[in-house]
């Protein structure tokens, strides 16, 4: 799949990582006004709320924000089903490595979607300073190169 300029990128954080994740959306909303943001529930309203205080500072910039459901309630599935019909170019998932989550399953099969479609993943704030600030992250038309799963198919049908 090639990359657009314009990139859909999601936002998701546990409930433990939500201000980590508000704080880097504000550290970089120079960046992120460019593009389209996709989050799920509580993590969507906390960067709607950031981003209509912050708009001043980055005049004739409307940021794009499409909220899904909460994680628990189906976002984490909302969102990689997007992943999967090629709607969703960006995952920045800031999760909580020191407590269990009650949706572990859909985090799992999450992340498991993300790294099967071969889309742009960071699930730490290094990273996703790393991921937005490579040069290849502006250039259009950048080849993710997805494996072609065809063989996979053909022998798991009976």
């Amino acid at each position: 799949m090639k990359l657009p300029k314009i990139k859909n990128i999601a936002l998701v954080a546990h409930d433990k990582m939500k201000a980590d994740l508000v704080e880097w959306v504000r550290w970089n909303k120079e960046v992120l006004a460019q593009h389209k943001l996709i989050c799920t529930g509580t993590t969507g309203r906390l960067i709607q709320d950031l981003l209509s205080k912050e708009k001043d500072s980055l005049p004739g910039q409307d940021f794009e924000v499409i909220r899904l459901k909460s994680g628990p309630l189906g976002g984490d599935q909302q969102l990689g089903a997007m992943i999967a019909e090629g709607k969703v170019h960006v995952l920045i998932f800031f999760w909580d490595p020191m407590e269990q989550q009650p949706h572990d399953v859909d985090v799992k099969a999450l992340l498991r979607i993300a790294v099967l479609y071969n889309i742009l993943t960071a699930c730490n704030r290094s990273t996703a300073d790393f991921l937005i600030s490579s040069a290849l992250f502006d250039e259009e038309d950048y080849d993710t190169r997805q494996k072609d799963y065809g063989d996979y198919l053909q022998r798991s049908i009976p």
